[in-house]
């Protein structure tokens, strides 16, 4: 039987790291890192850096391999996904077999935490159909969505009230907005919303030397957090935000 981790890092701050997920870095002996091309090897960096700083005296491997792309044009998004997450299966199939001996731990180390807009376990579903045996563990992480809360100094929830969390494609269908935390809005729904009563806490690279943060009435900031994310966007070649929209 082979071991897989899945390890929730945090969005970016290896102090975010937790006691249970050091434990767990200190079991594997191979790492696997998706590469998702040049203008995103600073998230392989990070994760070099936790690895660093948590197994300073080495003992395992570290393997890199190039993530398989979604067709990010598909009129299709979930048959495009699905697709994605099929040739992601086949890919993660065969590293597990390959590089993971019987009774050796292998782990992924991923943003934030691994049950919240993370593919990694449905992807791996598709590989327990292909016939692979796995023991699986999970230790969750703390999110950029506990992170931006924490950073903006509001709580998540109000008394009585719901929180929806949804994907940024989601959003202008959403009817009345009261409580939202939006994720993977590479399109900025929010700047299409004309709803004079909503106030937007925003952040990006939270957790890093880059964190961003801007909080407002959304009609009074909005263009102002379009030309940050641009700017901070073009600078470092990809973003990763977050924000929450409350009435």
């Amino acid at each position: 039987m082979k071991n897989l981790l899945l390890i929730g890092i945090g969005p970016g701050d290896p102090r975010q790291v937790t006691y249970e997920a050091v434990d767990a870095l200190r079991k594997a002996s191979v790492f696997f890192v998706l590469e998702k091309g040049s203008d995103k090897d600073e998230l392989v960096r990070l994760r070099k850096g936790i690895l660093q700083r948590y197994r300073p005296e080495g003992g395992y491997r570290l393997l890199q391999v190039a993530d398989p792309l979604r067709d990010a044009r598909a009129d299709d998004y979930l048959a495009a996904v699905q697709g994605w997450h099929r040739q992601r299966a086949a890919l993660y199939a065969q590293l597990i077999e390959q590089e993971i001996d019987d009774g050796e731990t292998g782990a992924f180390l991923l943003w934030g935490e691994p049950t919240l807009y993370d593919s990694t376990l449905r992807v791996l579903d598709l590989v327990r159909e292909r016939g692979l045996a796995l023991r699986l563990q999970i230790v969750p992480g703390i999110s950029s969505v506990q992170a931006l809360a924490a950073r903006h100094q509001v709580p998540l929830n109000r008394i009585g009230e719901p929180l929806t969390v949804l994907p940024g494609r989601r959003l202008t269908g959403q009817g009345p907005i009261d409580n939202v935390v939006v994720m993977l809005d590479g399109q900025c729904a929010f700047a299409q919303l004309d709803d004079p009563a909503l106030v937007i806490y925003w952040g990006a690279y939270l957790g890093t030397e880059d964190e961003v943060l801007i909080a407002g009435p959304l009609q009074a900031v909005k263009a102002q957090i379009l030309e940050v994310r641009e700017r901070e966007r073009r600078r470092k070649g990809w973003i990763m935000d977050t924000y929450l929209l409350r009435r």
